[in-house]
């Protein structure tokens, strides 16, 4: 009797110190889940306030937009050398006005939450209709486009609106590294669980300290670059319950490549 009395005394003494720490862990975690929701609260009523104030910038760029073009004819129409300095304003202006659009817009993108519209999708079909949009302007820069689709994929369900930008966000990302022309190479293939796009450049590559940076917001190294395209795609992908991921060689190229699961559920 009294051993067994020892043995549950001791087993008291082990018990109360492991439960103690073990509440302290579920308290823990309860607060940071508690922080997080309020963060993300935060962060949701900063970007309806900042899609809303974009909006509103919007609108007074297009009406300047519009009267510079309208300054800019009446100008043309003028002769001598001051006039033809006061032209050039402003059609320095016109450009940094549609910068400053293109930087709102894509904002505006990569800002708004919005409801998936899904209906099932040939992928080989929505890349070609992507395809079709680039080629002009891709032949200019001297980039061949060479294409490998897998003729037996299932369809998928997506929102072909929405998987286009985030594919057109990667190509052009692509153009843009082969300045001195090149080859851009899109495949597809996939299983029973997924469909994946690989979307290859021979451009010079991602150097190996800022790879792991090409999907955060803002990030860009070009001069001109608002850093929104890759992430846009990224959160567009992820919505979509797909991942998306990174492959790079400096002097060879890079891979993007795009998975998107055929079984779609949306919470």
């Amino acid at each position: 009797m009294i051993q067994y009395l020892i043995g549950a005394a001791i087993s008291i003494v082990v018990f109360v110190p492991v439960a103690f720490f073990s509440m302290r862990r579920a308290v823990y975690k309860t607060r940071e889940l508690e922080k997080r929701a309020m963060n993300s609260e935060r962060l949701a009523f900063v970007g309806t306030l900042a899609g809303g104030l974009a909006h509103e910038i919007k609108n007074p760029l297009s009406t300047f937009n519009i009267n510079l073009q309208l300054l800019k004819e009446d100008m043309q129409s003028l002769s001598g050398e001051n006039s033809k300095r006061a032209l050039l304003k402003i059609q320095s202006l016109q450009k940094e006005v549609q910068r400053l659009e293109e930087i709102l817009n894509d904002y505006l993108r990569f800002a708004k939450g919005q409801k998936l519209e899904l209906e099932n999708h040939d992928i080989n079909e929505i890349l070609d209709d992507v395809v079709d949009f680039v080629t002009p302007e891709i032949k200019e820069k001297k980039i061949l486009i060479l294409k490998s689709y897998d003729a037996h994929l299932p369809l998928c369900r997506v929102d072909s609106n929405l998987i286009k930008q985030a594919i057109l966000n990667v190509i052009i990302n692509a153009e843009q590294a082969m300045e001195n022309g090149g080859e851009l190479m899109i495949r597809t293939s996939g299983n029973k669980k997924y469909i994946q796009i690989d979307i290859t450049d021979t451009g010079p590559g991602i150097p190996k300290d800022i790879i792991d940076k090409v999907f955060q917001v803002y990030f860009s190294t070009k001069k001109t670059g608002t850093g929104l395209g890759l992430p846009t795609t990224k959160r567009i992908i992820e919505e979509h319950k797909g991942t998306v991921s990174v492959h790079s060689e400096e002097g060879k190229g890079t891979n993007f490549s795009i998975k998107l699961p055929l079984a779609l559920t949306i919470y």
